[in-house]
C-alpha cells in the first residue's frame, strides 16, 4: 500500500500515514450443510419436534426437601407449595388425559401421583386434627361438675304479630321505639329474671336467622315462643316458622298475643294451629298455649312460668368449670372499639384475657359487657356478653371456643380462611335424588327430607297426602314443610339446612332464588303431574331399602388327590360333579354331610393354567384361601350371593 507523506512540521519530524486494511469478513458457512469428516458434506440431522424438545428440557428445580400440602388445594397453591410453574403442572396434567384450570382442586391421590411424577416429595397435612381437638372438647363432663343453666328462647311468627314488642314488655324497656319501623333490624340477646330463673330470650328477624344460625351449625335455642295474633289468626310466615322449629327438633310454646283486641278469637287460633299438629293441653294435647297482651301485659308472667317449667323438663344443665364454648349471636364495627361480637356463652365460662376463636377470627378477650352495659368479669353457660379484642368481624352462627394457644387460635382461623377459598371453587353439595343412591350405600341416609310448594292448598293436601303413603318403617319420607306459594328464599334456607329436597308442584321460583339455590347447593325439582312426583319419590325411597341378599348355587367338585407344595399348601386335584366352579365364587367345605369350611378360592387352575371357571365333567386344581385340612372325598360347593333390588 502507498504510503501517504506527511506535511512538515517545525522541530518534529513527520509521522507516517499508514491507511488502515478493510476487516477481513469471515467466510459464511453454507445452509442447510454440516461439515462432516475431511472436506466431505453431509445432509443436516432432523430436528425433533418441539413438543418432544420440552419434553426432554428439565421441569424446574423440584424442592429438594418434602413438602407438606393439605389437600385439598387449588392447583395455583400446589405449583406454589412445590415450587414448578402452573402452565408446567396443567401440561403435566393434560399427558394425563385431565383438562384442569389453575383454580380447580387437585384432590390427595392426583397431587401425590402428580408429585411424583414431577419429581417432588410431598407429605400430606391433615388440617382437620385442630378442628377434631376442638370437636371432641377433652374429657366428657362428670355429673357432678353440672349445674343447671338458664333456658335460651327464641321467639318467633308472622311479621307484626308482636315479638318485638312481647320481649320489650318482659323487659320492661323501649326495644321496639328504637327500631325502624317497629321491626327487628338485628339479633339480640337479653337476659330476665323471672322469680328465682332465669330466661335469656334470643330476639331474631325471624326464622329465616333461625335457620341461617342452624345451618352453620349452630343450634343455640332450647325453646321456640311462637306468637300467634289473635286477631289475625295463622298466616303463611307462622307456619313457615313451625316447620323450621321442628326441623331443628326445638319444643313450642305458643303465645296467643294481642287477646285485648277487640276481634280477638283465641278459640279459632288453638283450632288452626291444632290443624297443624299443635293441640294444645287444655284439648288434650302436648302443646302449652298462653293468652297474652304485649299492651296490658296480660298472661306474661304466665308465660315465664311456662317457660320455666318446659326448661325442667328438659333438664339443661352445663359445666361452668370448663374453657368455655359458645355461638355468635351478631358482630359488627364500632368507631374506638374496634370489632365488637355479641356472644352467647352455652358451656364453661368466659374471662377477659381467654384467647377465643370464632370462625376465621381470634384474638384474646380485651372487655366482657353485658346488654345492658354494663362491664363483666366472667360470663358463665346461657350468658349473652359483647367481646371486644377480636381480629376480625365474624358471622353471626360461628361457634366460639376458648384455647390454651393464640397461636393455635391462628392456625385454626387461617386453615379455616384457606378451606373458604377453596369452597368458592368447589361448592358445598346437598343430597340429591341423582347422588341418593351412593349415599345410602356409604350407610350415611335412610330418609329423604323434602320441602313442598304447590300452587293451591288443594294441591299441597294432595302431594301430602300421596307422599305420605310411600314410606315405610325402614326407609322414610320427611316433609319438613309444605305450603302454597312459589319457591322462596326462606325455602332455600331451610333445604340448606336440614339437607333437603325441594319439590316444586305447579309452581315457579325467582331468578334470584334459584340462583341463590344452585349457589348453597340445594336441588329444586319441578312437576306437574302428581304421578310423576310420586313414581320418582317412590325410586327414590327403593333405592335406598336394603337390597335382599339371596344366594345362588353355582357348582359342586370332588376332592380326589391332595398335594402338599411347602410354599403354597394343599393344592386340592378336583373333578367338578355338577354345574361350574368360578375362580370369584364363595365356597364351603362339606365334609359327611357338615360344613367344616367357609371362604373364598384362592386359585383355580386348568393342568398349568390359570381358569376364571371349569365346567361340569373337568378337572382341576384348588387352592383354598385360608384353609389346608382338605382330605380326600370333601366336596367343594361353589355359590355367589346375589342381591335383588326391593320394592315398596
Amino acid at each position: 500500500k502507498p504510503v501517504k507523506k506527511a506535511k512538515p512540521t517545525k522541530g518534529k519530524a513527520p509521522a507516517p500515514v499508514v491507511e488502515k486494511e478493510p476487516p477481513r469478513r469471515r467466510r459464511p458457512r453454507p445452509i442447510g450443510r454440516v461439515r462432516e469428516g475431511a472436506g466431505r458434506l453431509a445432509e443436516p440431522k432432523a430436528r425433533a419436534p418441539r413438543r418432544a424438545r420440552a419434553a426432554r428440557r428439565p421441569v424446574a428445580a423440584p424442592r429438594k426437601k418434602p413438602v407438606s400440602i393439605a389437600f385439598p388445594v387449588s392447583i395455583r397453591e400446589f405449583s406454589s407449595e412445590i415450587g414448578i410453574k402452573v402452565n408446567l403442572i396443567i401440561r403435566r396434567l393434560l399427558d394425563q388425559g385431565t383438562r384442569k384450570s389453575m383454580n380447580d382442586l387437585v384432590q390427595e391421590e392426583e397431587g401425590l401421583l402428580l408429585a411424583k411424577d414431577l419429581g417432588v416429595v410431598v407429605e400430606v397435612r391433615k388440617e382437620v386434627d385442630l378442628e377434631e381437638e376442638l370437636l371432641v372438647g377433652g374429657e366428657e363432663d362428670r355429673p357432678e361438675d353440672l349445674a343447671p343453666r338458664a333456658p335460651v328462647v327464641t321467639l318467633m311468627g308472622h311479621v307484626d304479630h308482636g315479638k318485638t314488642s312481647l320481649l320489650d314488655r318482659i323487659r320492661q324497656s323501649s326495644i321496639t321505639e328504637g327500631e325502624h319501623g317497629g321491626i327487628t333490624q338485628h339479633i339480640g340477646a337479653y337476659r330476665v329474671q323471672s322469680n328465682e330463673h332465669a330466661i335469656v330470650f334470643l330476639d331474631t328477624p325471624g326464622h329465616e336467622a333461625f335457620t341461617a344460625m342452624r345451618a352453620r351449625g349452630a343450634q343455640a335455642t332450647d325453646l321456640v315462643v311462637l306468637v300467634v295474633a289473635a286477631d289475625d289468626g295463622v298466616m303463611p310466615q307462622t307456619e313457615e316458622a313451625i316447620s323450621h322449629a321442628r326441623a331443628a327438633e326445638v319444643p313450642m310454646v305458643v303465645a296467643v298475643n294481642k287477646i285485648d283486641r277487640p276481634d280477638a278469637n283465641p278459640t279459632q287460633v288453638k283450632q288452626q294451629l291444632s290443624a297443624l299438629g299443635l293441640m294444645p293441653e287444655e284439648w288434650g294435647g302436648k302443646t302449652i298455649m298462653v293468652e297474652t297482651s304485649a299492651i296490658t301485659g296480660d298472661g306474661l308472667s304466665n308465660l315465664l312460668e311456662m317457660l320455666v317449667l318446659e326448661a325442667e323438663l328438659l333438664e339443661l344443665k352445663a359445666n361452668p368449670s370448663k374453657p368455655a364454648r359458645g355461638v355468635v349471636l351478631e358482630a359488627k364495627v364500632t368507631a374506638g372499639r374496634g370489632v365488637v361480637a355479641t356472644i352467647l356463652v352455652r358451656e364453661g365460662t368466659l374471662s377477659a384475657g381467654n384467647v377465643i376463636l370464632c370462625g376465621e377470627s381470634f384474638g384474646r378477650v380485651r372487655r366482657l359487657t353485658s346488654e345492658r352495659g354494663e362491664v363483666l368479669e366472667e360470663a358463665g353457660p346461657s350468658t349473652p356478653a359483647e367481646v371486644t379484642g377480636l381480629t376480625g368481624v365474624p358471622q353471626a352462627g360461628d361457634r366460639m371456643y376458648v384455647l390454651g394457644d393464640i397461636q393455635k387460635a391462628k392456625e385454626i382461623a387461617s386453615g379455616r380462611e384457606r378451606r373458604r377459598r377453596l369452597a368458592v371453587v368447589a361448592p358445598r353439595r346437598h343430597i340429591s335424588l341423582e347422588d341418593l343412591n351412593a349415599q345410602v350405600e356409604a350407610g350415611q341416609r335412610k330418609e329423604l327430607a323434602v320441602v313442598v310448594k304447590a300452587d293451591v292448598q288443594g294441591s299441597v293436601e294432595v302431594v301430602k297426602e300421596q307422599l305420605a303413603r310411600i314410606g315405610t318403617e325402614e326407609v322414610r319420607l320427611e316433609i319438613l314443610h309444605a305450603a302454597v306459594g312459589d319457591v322462596s328464599e326462606g325455602d332455600v334456607l331451610l333445604a340448606d339446612a336440614s339437607d333437603a329436597v325441594i319439590i316444586g308442584f305447579n309452581v315457579a321460583v325467582e331468578p334470584a332464588v334459584a340462583s341463590e339455590a344452585r349457589r348453597r347447593g340445594v336441588q329444586v325439582r319441578f312437576y306437574q303431574v302428581i304421578y310423576e312426583l310420586t313414581d320418582e319419590m317412590r325410586r327414590a325411597l327403593e333405592g335406598m331399602l336394603e337390597p335382599e341378599r339371596r344366594e345362588v348355587a353355582l357348582g359342586a367338585a370332588e376332592v380326589r388327590q391332595l398335594f402338599q407344595i411347602s410354599r403354597l399348601g394343599t393344592i386340592a386335584g378336583c373333578s367338578v360333579t355338577r354345574g361350574v366352579i368360578r375362580r370369584n365364587a364363595r365356597v364351603r367345605v362339606r365334609r359327611d354331610d357338615e360344613e367344616v369350611f367357609g371362604g373364598t378360592l384362592d386359585s383355580l387352575r386348568r393342568f398349568k393354567n390359570d381358569a376364571s371357571e371349569v365346567a361340569e365333567g373337568y378337572e382341576c386344581g384348588i387352592k383354598l384361601s385360608g384353609f389346608n385340612d382338605l382330605r380326600e372325598g370333601d366336596v367343594i360347593e361353589a355359590y355367589v350371593i346375589e342381591e335383588v333390588a326391593r320394592t315398596l
